[in-house]
């Protein structure tokens, strides 16, 4: 399999992980008028098409017994639980976090969620395998603590006259919360005799998604939580061609970002804290979407547009620290 140990290879790794787990969300941009949960069925055929093509490519690359299919039958069934049990984890989480995404918008549903998950997932994974320098990896964090305040600041003044408001902010967090918390079960799986290679704990992450998503979607189709009204699989049916097309693709970059964070994770230098942090930036990329391309902040008002500056300001920085934090 593909296993690079260089750290310049590694880091662009975790950059592209960085820009995938950013951009997802565009492709239900794409989708204006598709319900959510019925976006969600197609993300998740898509984590699963794109964990099986990376699978039997990269992951077989000059075979052995780490390639994907050999590595899959001969892993420690506890690697397998905690592989799984990241995916179900995982999905609750981008459940909500697609939900406030509806609510709020890319440039605050990310920054709240995504950059309270890398407070989380950051300090869990430290604990279960601590490299890189402690002092600029917390250190980064604080600033995206910062940037996160920012964003929030942000957020309330833009939507001081809507009722969404506080509901977006709360699944946002709750998203963060657990979103902090799958990575760690992944990181668990590389910690076991025979596990995982990240091309197979990808694929089973990816079937843990799916698993957790048919009953917890289907309560969703009936309990909408995004103000929404209720829907059904013929909704799904009926649904634009289009629509299917863009939520496979998010699923898949979603995927493949997944992949690459794996992967880097591996590498010796790196370890789970590091490649997730920098994976994590991805609120960053996110909220530049959000932000100059989506125009969410366009009517906002002055004391609320001044503020996003000061945001990737505090991001940059943080995560600047953060990706040196294994060479120093």
């Amino acid at each position: 399999m593909f296993q690079p140990e260089a750290y310049g290879i590694a880091l662009m790794l975790m950059l592209f992980s960085m820009l995938c787990w950013g951009s997802w969300a565009n492709t239900q941009k794409l989708t204006a008028g598709y319900s959510f949960q019925l976006f969600y069925w197609d993300y998740v055929i898509g984590m699963i098409l794109a964990s099986l093509l990376w699978g039997f490519t990269l992951g077989n690359l000059n075979g052995g017994a780490s390639a994907f299919l050999p590595n899959l039958s001969r892993a420690n069934h506890s690697s397998v639980l905690f592989a799984l049990a990241g995916g179900v984890v995982f999905n609750v989480a981008n459940i909500l976090l697609v939900a406030s995404i509806a609510i709020a918008g890319m440039a605050v549903a990310f920054p709240i969620g995504i950059g309270l998950a890398l407070v989380v997932g950051v300090i869990f994974n430290y604990v279960i395998d601590p490299r890189g320098n402690p002092i600029l990896l917390f250190g980064g964090v604080a600033f995206v603590v910062a940037a996160i305040i920012v964003d929030a600041i942000a957020y309330k003044r833009r939507e001081d006259s809507r009722r969404s408001s506080m509901r977006g902010v709360r699944l946002s967090v709750a998203s963060g919360i657990l979103m902090g918390l799958f990575y760690p079960f992944v990181a668990k799986s590389a910690m076991v005799e025979h596990p995982l290679g990240p091309y197979t704990v990808a694929f089973v992450f990816a079937l843990g998604v799916a698993v957790c998503a048919i009953p917890v979607n289907f309560w969703l189709m009936r309990n909408p939580i995004a103000g929404e009204g209720t829907v059904s699989m013929s909704d799904y049916w009926k649904a634009y061609k289009s629509w299917h097309f863009w939520g496979v693709v998010g699923g898949m970059i979603w995927c493949t970002g997944a992949l690459s964070n794996f992967v880097a994770s591996h590498a010796h230098i790196v370890g789970p804290a590091i490649s997730y942090s920098i994976g994590q930036g991805a609120t960053m990329v996110s909220a530049a979407w959000g932000v100059f391309v989506w125009r969410e902040f366009a009517t906002a008002p002055a004391n609320s547009r001044k503020l996003i500056p000061f945001m990737f300001v505090f991001f940059l920085i943080g995560l600047t620290a953060i990706a040196v934090a294994p060479i120093f």
